[in-house]
């Protein structure tokens, strides 16, 4: 069975393969989220690994962690299982958050289509010129004018 070779990048590389540019990756570094690898010159260099663990950081980082939070996690991470339910804690914190946001997103989705139906109603002929948008969305009865 042939062994794998580890594949190294160097940060202008690794940067095009995950999409985030060098002084992100640097800025991470200092922040402690990533470790390059150096060679024996000191040259910073990553490798397929360092690319799926920054991916699941902006995985994170796109549910709305900020940096602190993905710090807190990389840091209780490092410590090792007698962290689990730290991790668990601080990730169900994001969930609440996000679940938050994600309906305030599904809300103004719902309102970006109200609007573009609405608009093309009134093109149409479907809905009279007098009728407002407010009271178009009043029949419409979603439930997202509500205060949350």
């Amino acid at each position: 069975m042939p062994v794998e070779i580890e594949r190294k990048y160097r940060i202008g590389d690794f940067s095009e393969l995950i999409g985030l540019n060098s002084p992100t990756l640097r800025y991470y570094e200092k922040e402690g989220l990533i470790k390059p690898h150096r060679t024996e010159n000191g040259v910073r260099y990553y490798t397929d690994l360092d690319a799926k663990w920054v991916r699941f950081l902006l995985h994170l980082k796109s549910t709305g962690m900020t940096i602190e939070q993905l710090k807190r996690y990389v840091k209780l991470r490092a410590e090792g299982d007698s962290t689990i339910n730290q991790r668990i804690e601080l990730l169900e914190e994001v969930r609440r958050n996000f679940e938050v946001e994600f309906q305030q997103m599904q809300d103004s989705w719902t309102i970006l289509n109200d609007k573009l139906d609405w608009y093309k109603g009134k093109m149409g002929g479907h809905i009279e010129d007098s009728e407002q948008f407010s009271d178009y969305l009043q029949s419409l009865n979603h439930g997202y004018l509500e205060e949350r």
